[in-house]
């Protein structure tokens, strides 16, 4: 598969499942808040959390729709699925005393085990695509000696 038809799979996954995650918990937004205080976080986090999170998923989902925007959005979505996938891993060894799933739709019907593997998916292939959108190397690295050799001159030329 080409890497721009790569690109465009994994930006089709990754924006579906963040547009489905932001709806669902708009849709429902007072479950979504009762959902987020009962998390084991003191009240002014969640309340924080529950004004963060869908927005960064859509600001994310902008980010990537864009050729121009993409890498950051690659980036920005690894890292929010990296602290999603931290706080599962958190609950999986017990590490809070409560374990409440603030996940919308049919997302918080998966086990904690489902949801770790469905997180880390997404956190490979949002990876994988910040990975993709970096530039390419050149096939010949002798004739980036060159160019740089070349560049160094044109500047000498110019400054003397």
């Amino acid at each position: 598969m080409k890497r721009a038809a790569l690109i465009d799979v994994i930006v089709t996954l990754i924006v579906c499942m963040y547009l489905y995650a932001s709806s669902s918990k708009y849709f429902d937004f007072p479950a979504f808040q009762r959902a987020m205080h009962n998390q084991p976080f003191p009240s002014w986090f969640s309340t924080s959390l529950t004004w963060f999170i869908p927005p960064a998923e859509i600001a994310v989902t902008i980010l990537l729709l864009f050729g121009k925007s993409r890498k950051t959005g690659f980036l920005a979505s690894t890292v929010l699925m990296g602290l999603f996938t931290i706080y599962v891993a958190a609950i999986l060894l017990h590490l809070f005393p409560r374990v409440p799933c603030s996940c919308g739709g049919i997302i918080r019907l998966l086990t904690w085990n489902q949801h770790l593997l469905f997180n880390v998916f997404f956190l490979i292939i949002s990876f994988i695509g910040w990975r993709l959108t970096l530039k390419p190397r050149l096939e010949n690295p002798g004739k980036n000696i060159t160019d740089l050799k070349d560049h160094q001159n044109i500047s000498r030329a110019k400054s003397g």
